[in-house]
C-alpha cells in the first residue's frame, strides 16, 4: 500500500517560515516525479512546486517563486517544502503528490497518481 503522509503545517504569522514534510512509504520513491499542490477554501487546487526524479530540476508557481523551496531526501523517502516569507494568501491545505510512472517535473495535478491527505497551513496577517 503506497502512502504519502504530510506534516509540518500550522498557524503562523505573516513573514514567518514553515517546512512541510511528506513521508512516502509502501515503495521507494527514488526516481519518481513528486510535487506540492494547495487548495484554499472555495478555490480550486493549484500547483505550488515540483521536482524531477533526481531533485536537480524544480519548478515553482509564480506566486511562490523566491519564497518556497522544494527538495527531496531519497535516503529518507521524504519530500520537503521550505516556505519563507509566508503571506495570508498562502493559507491553504497543502498536498504532496507522486507519480511513479514519470521522471520529469509535473505541474498538472491530474498527472500524479498518488496523493497525501493534506496538511493545513494558516497564515495570519
Amino acid at each position: 500500500q503506497v502512502q504519502l503522509v504530510e506534516s509540518g503545517g500550522g498557524l503562523v504569522q505573516a513573514g514567518d517560515s514553515l517546512t512541510l514534510s511528506c513521508a512516502a512509504s509502501g515503495r521507494t520513491f527514488t526516481g519518481v516525479a513528486m510535487g506540492w499542490f494547495r487548495q484554499a477554501p472555495g478555490k480550486e487546487r493549484e500547483f505550488v512546486a515540483a521536482t524531477n526524479w533526481s531533485g536537480q530540476t524544480t519548478r515553482y508557481a509564480e506566486s511562490v517563486k523566491g519564497r518556497f523551496t522544494i527538495s527531496r531526501d531519497s535516503t529518507r523517502n521524504t519530500l520537503y517544502l521550505q516556505m519563507n516569507s509566508l503571506k495570508p494568501e498562502d493559507t491553504a491545505v497543502y498536498y504532496c503528490a507522486a507519480d511513479v510512472r514519470r521522471f520529469g517535473v509535473l505541474t498538472i495535478g491530474d498527472d500524479y497518481n498518488y496523493w497525501g491527505q493534506g496538511t493545513q497551513v494558516t497564515v495570519s496577517s
